[in-house]
């Protein structure tokens, strides 16, 4: 018994350093911006983007250097500020190469795997890259830095909060045949404390507190619908982790699986308040 406390103990001191640098690195690139935070954000995503091929690759064949190819030239518009215009044509033109690579394919070896490569191909480049090439964009703005360290902090609060109140008294099980371990409890509790650290910091910026509001809600609830939803990939692809980069985390996806429905939706506020 004294051997499994010590191990557990060793086991958090882990995760709770893990935890201390990725929030350092993001929040220190987060509002020292300009090409530090692009550098940082990319690395992330295209990490992410890696692993989330991976998951894919137990099941399907996948262009995966295309994919990566295509998710850096979407970084790189992002940062380069071009139109979102410019950022649609790069999936569109994606799309039509991934075709092109399965006619020869079939051309070649009377097989082809269009359907899941084009699918799956496109679906990391949506799911992984385009969020974080939100953050980029959102990050030039003026109000940009305040935008996302409300997402970051709001998201990790949901999570610790979630945890930590699903740990004491959750006993109703959220949807366990995804997730065993959470809870109504949890989820609720998660949804406060975002909501709470988005009204914190409104008042410590004085700013209008509605949109930071409505984001707080937005990272509570979706943030841990996301969190579900790269669960049910895990589950499927038949692992625990999407990756081992993070001592006691998982992979890069593990960690960041909040953040990048909360990016879409944050972006999505900024646009509407921006016009």
């Amino acid at each position: 018994m004294p051997g499994l406390g010590d191990s557990f103990r060793e086991q958090l001191i882990l995760r709770s350093m893990s935890s201390a640098f990725i929030v350092f690195l993001v929040l220190g690139a987060l509002f020292a911006g300009g090409w530090f935070w692009i550098a940082v954000a990319s690395a992330v995503a295209l990490v992410s983007l890696w692993e989330f091929y991976a998951l894919l690759s137990t099941k399907y064949k996948l262009s995966r250097g295309l994919g990566m190819a295509a998710g850096a030239i979407l970084l790189w518009a992002a940062a380069a500020d071009l139109s979102l215009s410019a950022l649609l044509s790069v999936l569109s033109l994606i799309a039509f190469l991934v075709l092109l690579i399965e006619i020869l394919r079939r051309q070649t070896t009377e097989e082809s795997f269009a359907l899941w490569n084009m699918g799956g191909t496109l679906a990391g480049i949506a799911y992984v890259v385009l969020p974080w090439s939100f953050m980029i964009l959102i990050r030039a703005q003026t109000w940009g830095h305040l935008f996302l360290l409300t997402l970051f902090l709001c998201t990790w609060s949901c999570d610790v909060a979630a945890y930590l109140v699903g740990s004491r008294w959750g006993k109703t099980p959220l949807c366990e045949r995804v997730s065993a371990k959470k809870t109504w409890e949890g989820f609720g509790g998660g949804v406060l404390c975002s909501l709470l650290c988005a009204g914190i910091l409104a008042f410590w910026f004085e700013f209008p507190p509605m949109p930071l509001i409505l984001l707080g809600l937005l990272c509570g609830v979706a943030g841990q619908l996301g969190d579900l939803g790269e669960s049910v990939l895990k589950r499927e692809a038949g692992v625990k982790d999407s990756g081992n980069l993070i001592p006691g985390h998982g992979g890069m996806l593990d960690r960041f699986d909040s953040i990048l429905v909360n990016a879409a939706l944050a972006f999505l506020i900024f646009e509407v308040i921006g016009r």
